[in-house]
């Protein structure tokens, strides 16, 4: 909780690789207008599966790191090996230094580090080097196949490539892991245990057997195939689950009294933040949305602000039966009257769910949308379900000058995190 008279802590860089492609400008040009990410496979063989349509992010490689001044390390044989990185790591890596060069930071910068979310690090080796393995008998196993896989190694791939020696840790929460791993950060910040920490999420899990495992669970979208683009649709009346993204969301967050001295840009500053557990399913949410309830209030209270500041709410609108119901439940039990004046919408509609990197996704979306006064909408709303009786602008975005925004966040294991952003 920020004390009164303390400065706050603000975001000065963002940096995103998306479905749609590298960049933050090219992810607000897609979501600002509506355009959904969501595509038919085709990196593996998905013909079989119940599910055969995710947003991936497209192929990107090592060139596609932006170069920073006095930036050495590429010149060396570690760009030179692209199987040295999950591409977990490979989009953060590139989202982060985008962020870097962004909040007009350089390489080495004293007392700064990293806290980032992941959910799976590098899954995608995990299940590569598996196959090699057990199919070709472990001829093609790479020796750096478990440091490659393993998720702490994404906060560490970015600390080489910025060469910062400060913290560099990983939060692996599930689906709310970068909205943690940024409410962790901001509280380091705050107790002056560093002066900048590169922060967010990044997620890669459009896998063969990440794709195989949730149509079992059916939690993911299996009715719109053949339409990919109408398969994500939260709120609405026929959402029949979740569509795989993936992408890196990734900012960089100082307290504000040291960002204004050296003159850089502030998008928001993160004003409060809550988490709670239902201890209740390994991924059932309780029904009753009790601590969902409490993780919100708790980053509102935190924030200093009251509930009728809030002008908009990125929600965690995932396009499954119970959670956007129980959600929306939440978010009117919090707000009361002031619910019905509530804008809010879930970027996941055009970005599928990017499982750790989600979060952080939804912080960087209001971030931009306050700084632009311009709410993204949520496409494929064209039959709201009455139990989502909630401002979800749909389908088109919509100009607001809003004060506060609520990011909201819910996970396996019974998880909830949410963060209050406001305007500077």
């Amino acid at each position: 909780m920020r004390r009164s008279g303390e400065p706050r802590v603000v975001i000065t860089g963002i940096g995103v690789v998306s479905p749609f492609g590298v960049g933050r400008e090219r992810f607000w040009d897609h979501v600002s207008r509506g355009c959904s990410g969501t595509r038919a496979i085709t990196d593996f063989d998905a013909s079989e599966f119940g599910c055969r349509v995710a947003a991936p992010v497209s192929q990107v490689t090592i060139n596609d790191v932006p170069p920073i001044e006095g930036d050495d390390i590429w010149d060396t044989d570690y760009r030179a090996d692209p199987k040295r990185y999950s591409r977990a790591a490979l989009v953060g890596v590139i989202a982060a230094r985008e962020a870097w060069i962004d909040a007009g930071l350089r390489i080495n910068e004293p007392n700064a580090g990293v806290v980032v979310g992941s959910g799976g690090g590098g899954i995608d080796v995990g299940e590569r080097q598996y196959y090699d393995f057990f199919v070709e008998r472990g001829r093609k196993v790479t020796p750096y196949a478990i440091p490659v896989s393993i998720v702490g190694m994404v906060s560490s791939e970015i600390s080489i490539s910025l060469r910062l020696r400060g913290i560099s840790h990983v939060l692996s929460c599930g689906c709310t892991s970068s909205t943690d791993a940024i409410g962790y950060a901001t509280a380091l910040i705050r107790a002056g245990d560093a002066d900048v920490l590169l922060s967010g999420g990044t997620d890669a899990c459009v896998t063969p057997g990440m794709i195989f495992g949730f149509s079992r669970m059916k939690v993911v979208s299996m009715a719109y195939n053949n339409t990919p683009a109408a398969a994500s649709r939260p709120f609405d009346r026929s959402r029949d689950g979740f569509v795989l993204g993936e992408g890196a969301w990734m900012i960089v967050i100082e307290r504000e009294d040291r960002a204004t001295a050296r003159g850089a840009t502030i998008y928001a500053s993160i004003d409060g933040y809550g988490s709670t557990c239902d201890a209740y399913h390994r991924v059932q949410m309780a029904p009753d949305g009790e601590e969902i309830v409490r993780a919100i209030t708790l980053a509102i209270e935190r924030s200093g602000r009251r509930r009728e500041e809030i002008g908009y709410v990125n929600y965690h609108g995932t396009s499954t039966l119970l959670n956007d119901a129980v959600e929306s439940r939440c978010v009117r039990q919090v707000f009361g009257d002031h619910a019905e004046r509530l804008a809010g919408s879930s970027v996941k509609s055009m970005i599928g769910h990017p499982q750790g990197a989600s979060g952080a996704a939804g912080v960087v979306t209001a971030a931009l949308a306050m700084s632009r006064q311009l709410l993204p909408p949520t496409i494929n709303l064209h039959d709201a379900d009455p139990a989502c009786d909630l401002d979800f602008v749909p389908n088109h975005g919509r100009c607001a000058d809003v004060e506060a925004a609520l990011c909201n966040c819910l996970g396996f294991g019974s998880k909830n995190s949410a963060l209050v952003l406001g305007r500077v």
